[in-house]
């Protein structure tokens, strides 16, 4: 036999997250609950197509005549309908430019490779804790990561203190990841005052900001959580949005987001736009169609962007009655553990501030699949687990 290339690998070791989804699924405990995977579900278990997505596909399938490429940075129309979204119909759109991308992991990698051959830059810093993926993607495209403050010592609340005098402290020239709003994993984030004093000091420092915007509509409003990007904005500076509509639309599996790069002027963003198509083009070459058609058909009618905002407000609403069910259920039980932040945050997830034995009890004495961090995606709970999921943590104290 020719020798192996192969050969001399090792397993590779499974995503942290991924990986707690494959045991769930090999777990015969018919009673057994998944609240590691960040995926909306309803108060069946299911991950539901809204409305506005079914009528937007039926439209599609009518209207459409052609499956061929679409160009590099995608649909046009996508990307002005993403534009309006993240700032507004009113907003001079000249110095900025937007490219479909698959999902929001695909525009971070998209950004990282950007940022790292085009402008080169060579570290980026994430907040201490974020997502789990951050770290993996941008190292992927070269860039050095390293971490702000951002969770107080009480896991419970922003270290605003800490997080300026991180920033202060970032070299001019490096950038900084923020999330716009339902901060993951910890649905912690800033107020709309904190965010004008962490743009003035990304302006005064130097320090571009990449702003992971993966749950608009999830914590107070569409138009609400996109405030976080206003004083970055009117600060007149550059900086970068990676954007998803996996979670406000429901298109996990469709892979449908977005970068748009806001530069000075728009001949800068002229230049901007052709080296990102660079970046597309060695990685993926052009982003798939269907999904980005629905957000465009969806967001171009003014009766369907209606009917999303009232499906995204109803999810919105159902996770926060979610949060103040469980944090009235510990206080029935006579908790010694006071659980009351947890529905001072938003979004669909929460540091439960469940250390990594009490999180590996609950998986194995009682089928609770939960992150080590403690993390908790509060979207699959519902009427039938919650209960249930009490009592598991009650005796895992």
């Amino acid at each position: 036999m020719a020798s192996s290339m192969f050969s001399s690998m090792e397993m590779a070791a499974p995503d942290a997250i991924l990986g707690l989804n494959a045991a769930f699924n090999n777990d015969e405990n018919p009673h057994k609950i998944n609240l590691g995977v960040g995926v909306y579900k309803d108060e069946t278990g299911i991950t539901p197509i809204l409305e506005c997505v079914k009528q937007a596909e039926r439209m599609l399938m009518e209207s459409e005549n052609s499956k061929s490429y679409l160009g590099i940075d995608g649909l046009p129309e996508y990307a002005k309908l993403v534009r309006q979204t993240l700032f507004g119909r009113d907003v001079d759109v000249s110095p900025m430019v937007t490219l479909q991308t698959p999902g929001g992991t695909g525009a971070l990698r998209v950004a990282g490779d950007f940022l790292k051959s085009k402008v080169g830059a060579s570290r980026i810093w994430l907040s201490n804790p974020t997502w789990a993926n951050h770290g993996a993607v941008f190292s992927a495209a070269g860039l050095v990561t390293d971490s702000y403050r951002y969770l107080g010592e009480c896991g419970k609340a922003l270290d605003f203190t800490g997080m300026m005098e991180s920033i202060a402290a970032i070299p001019a020239g490096d950038v900084i990841c923020l999330h716009a709003c339902c901060h993951n994993p910890t649905g912690v984030d800033p107020t709309v005052e904190q965010w004008s004093e962490i743009a003035a000091a990304c302006a005064t420092g130097g320090v571009l900001p990449l702003i992971d915007f993966a749950y608009q509509g999830f914590a107070n409003g569409i138009r609400e959580d996109a405030a976080a990007l206003q004083p970055f904005l009117s600060s007149g500076n550059e900086f970068m949005v990676c954007s998803s509509f996996s979670k406000n639309f429901g298109l996990y599996a469709e892979r449908v987001g977005a970068l748009t790069i806001v530069s000075q002027d728009s001949a800068t963003a002229a230049v901007t736009l052709s080296h990102a198509k660079k970046a597309v083009r060695t990685n993926y070459s052009n982003p798939p169609k269907h999904g980005g058609a629905i957000v465009a058909t969806v967001l171009g009618s003014t009766e369907l962007t209606a009917l999303w905002e009232s499906e995204v407000a109803a999810m919105r609403d159902r996770i926060n009655g979610l949060r103040q069910e469980f944090v009235a259920a510990m206080v029935s039980r006579q908790c010694s553990v006071d659980f009351s932040f947890i529905q001072d945050q938003r979004g669909m997830f929460s540091f439960s501030g469940l250390n990594p034995m009490q999180v590996d009890q609950l998986r194995k004495e009682h089928s609770i699949y939960i992150v080590g961090s403690g993390r908790i995606n509060v979207a699959g709970l519902n009427s039938s687990n919650i209960q249930v999921l009490c009592d598991a943590i009650l005796e895992v104290l």
